[in-house]
Formats: structure tokens, sequence, C-alpha cells
């Protein structure tokens, strides 16, 4: 492959957009091909997953594992776009908020359920991003999803701040789960609004906090390999002549059960990612082809 392709994870900063991310790494690395594999807000931060050039090719294979977030909330207080950065809609002045009370709440919220998805957010309704008809003052029906909340619990104690109360919670959710909107159904549950103090993306599939860099150490030698960044997936070394058949994208046999296999010559270089050839499921044919 040529230089300068695989995954890049960064430690997002705060006040910056995922697409500010991106055009930082580009004018780092010297491409324009680099893409993120899911948008933080700019209020949020923590980990970003970029595909660098050929890393491109796998970013819908990163974006649909799941992730883990903790957030800071404020209870007694509600904004427009459901964080403290939108305009205050309602608030209010709570006298008590039991620790016990807020733990089983947290708990019903263990498994599958139907989200509403924030109005300011990038999902696109007739062709319009739902930001759009929030700033135009548009009414429009907001879209819900099913999303799946895998662990959730509640860190430290409730605290007081002025006249609001507040916790953080930590939370392991499926693809697609508004952490906002997880936020705002919560306090509909306590009986009291809810909005969105801090965010952090501590982990996405298996890339956590730890391993990523910030974006001052943006460096080429940073790079994962792609077939490192896809450890999940089960390996497949061929010969040279079976090589070429994977280069010009054949549809081949292999010796495996997997649905999905990456393959790679004689040196380890990644030529391609099979999957199972839905008219003959003893096959396997080419879902990525990678250059070298």
């Amino acid at each position: 492959m040529y230089m300068q392709s695989g995954i890049l994870v960064i430690n997002k900063e705060k006040n910056m957009t995922s697409r500010d991310v991106v055009n930082i790494a580009c004018k780092k690395l010297g491409t324009k091909h680099i893409g993120h594999t899911g948008t933080l807000d700019p209020i949020a931060t923590g980990v970003l997953v970029l595909g660098v050039n050929e890393g491109c090719k796998v970013i819908d294979l990163l974006t649909s594992v799941s992730k883990v977030y903790q957030a800071e909330v404020i209870v007694g207080l509600k904004t427009d776009t459901l964080d403290i950065t939108g305009t205050i809609e309602e608030e209010y002045n709570i006298e008590n908020l039991e620790k016990e009370k807020v733990e089983n709440i947290l708990k019903t919220f263990k498994g599958k359920y139907l989200q509403e998805v924030p109005k300011y957010s990038a999902i696109h309704v007739n062709g319009k991003r739902l930001y759009e008809y929030a700033r135009e003052n548009k009414e429009v029906e907001l879209p819900k999803r099913k999303v799946e909340i895998f662990d959730i619990k509640l860190l430290d104690e409730i605290k007081k701040e002025k006249n609001y109360y507040s916790f953080s919670f930590i939370a392991h959710v499926s693809k697609g789960t508004y952490i906002r909107s997880l936020i705002r159904d919560i306090g509909s549950k306590l009986g009291y609004p809810c909005t969105m103090k801090n965010l952090i993306r501590i982990k996405q599939g298996n890339f956590s906090l730890e391993e990523a860099i910030s974006i001052d150490d943006i460096k080429e030698d940073k790079i994962i390999k792609i077939v490192d960044a896809l450890q999940e997936y089960e390996k497949l070394i061929v010969d040279d002549e079976v090589a070429k058949k994977v280069e010009n994208g054949s549809i081949l046999s292999f010796n495996t059960n997997s649905d999905m296999v990456l393959i790679l010559n004689q040196e380890n270089d990644l030529l391609a990612i099979y999957i199972r050839y839905d008219k003959d499921t003893s096959k396997m044919k080419p879902y990525k082809v990678f250059r070298r």
C-alpha cells in the first residue's frame, strides 16, 4: 500500500469539531484522504478514530462497533441542544436528589429501547440535516432509532452545585446512541429535565483513550496498520498465485468458516478483505481491495 495508510486514534479536544481534527490531520500528513469514524460534538472529548488514505476503506467496519462514554449531567436544567452550550428553556430548583433513585433509574436503561434523536444533530430528514431545521425554527418530526445500552452505572456521589444537582455515569452503548438523548430520557424518568455538561468517549471498539494521541502528536509513525486495527477478523496468508487473483478481485474459495477474512500476501501486506459470496456460500468475494 502507498505511504501513510491506516488508522489514527486521536484524543479530541473540547471546542473542536470532528471535521476540524480531520483538516488538521490532512495538513500534517500531506493528504486529502482522511475521514472520521463517528462524530463527536464540539463539547465532547476523547477517542476519535480516523481512516488515513486506504484506511478510509474500513471506516464502515470501525463505525459499526460499540462505544463507551463517561458523561456528566446537570439535573434541573433543560436546553434546546440538550447540553450546556444551548439556550436554557427550563430551570428547576431541586431540594433533594437521592443517589439510590438515580442508580435505580440508570439500571432501567440497560437493554434495547427506541431513542429519539436530538433536533440539533446531523441526521438527514427529507434531504436536510436536523440542525438546519432547528436553526430555522422549523418543526420536523424527529426520527427514532432502536439503540442498546449494554451497561450503565453511576460514578461517585451526587453533587450539589449552586441551584443544581449533578452526577456522572459511564455507559457502554451500541452504534447510533446519542448520549444527549439518553440524558434527556434519564431526566424524564427522574421527573426533572437533565442536560449534558461534559462528555468523554473513552472507548470505540478496540480503541481506548489510553492509546489515543493528541492533535499535536499526529505524524506518520503514529498511524496504525489496517490489519492491526482489525484484530477481531481472521487472517489468511496466500501464495503469489492466489495473491494476483485477489488483487484482480476474483471470487475465490478459502479454507475458512468465517464470513469475513483479511487476505495477506507472503510479506504480510494486506491485499483485501473478503466476505462470503451470497450466490455460492462455498466461495468468497472481495469486499475491499487495497492498493500497494
